[in-house]
């Protein structure tokens, strides 16, 4: 497990299609950042009822994913792209447990749940079909909270101090949420105790949608 990058920013205006847009998505490489409970020093989110705050104070993208998408799409798309805070390798979404408990630099991070994309990600890599295949491959990226506040540098090494004993994958959750129909798989997600609330009340409400 490696950071390749670390990225911070605030929110800023961009252009999509000669429409601008506010996003917080363009962030930019730095060698250093405190990390608070709720974010970066120095970072931002234009839309906090789906990004930021305390289940959401970090944001992780596997660089992994960078090469199928460049493959797929024929060009280079520029870290973060996808407006992570951290891009690590070694950390896919198919080995990342929620509940899970990172040391990373000073800080300790939990795996809180994956993220869930919208739109914005397409409009500023200006891909019209990379949502889609970002919700397609589950290759989403994931969130987490802190629990304990201080440094990370681009070159803090990661190390997995505690796994969630649940062993429920960002992956199967993410699958879960944009694909499943097994209400038991569903309820067992509901089940871990340090899954971020948001993403609870999504499964709740969708598992109550299957019940009718």
């Amino acid at each position: 497990m490696k950071i390749i990058r670390l990225n911070i920013g605030k929110p800023k205006i961009s252009t999509y299609k000669s429409k601008e847009f506010l996003t917080g998505i363009g962030k930019e490489s730095i060698s250093e950042a405190l990390l608070l409970k709720d974010q970066f020093v120095g970072d931002g989110v234009a839309n906090p009822a789906f990004h930021g705050g305390p289940d959401r104070a970090v944001c992780f993208y596997p660089y992994e994913h960078y090469k199928q998408w460049e493959e797929e799409f024929n060009r280079t798309l520029s870290i973060p792209a996808f407006g992570e805070n951290l891009t690590v390798s070694g950390m896919l979404e198919k080995d990342i447990c929620i509940g899970d408990i990172f040391q990373i630099g000073e800080t300790i991070v939990q795996i809180t749940q994956g993220r869930v994309p919208c739109s914005t990600i397409s409009k500023y890599n200006s891909l019209d079909s990379l949502l889609k295949r970002t919700v397609d491959t589950c290759y989403t990226g994931y969130f987490a909270r802190v629990l304990k506040e201080g440094m990370i540098r681009e070159d803090s090494s990661i190390k997995l101090i505690k796994p969630h004993p649940m062993q429920v994958s960002v992956y199967d959750t993410m699958n879960a949420l944009f694909f499943g129909d097994h209400l038991q798989s569903m309820e067992k997600i509901i089940e871990v105790p340090e899954l971020a609330d948001a993403m609870r009340k999504s499964f709740v409400k969708k598992l109550n949608k299957l019940k009718v």
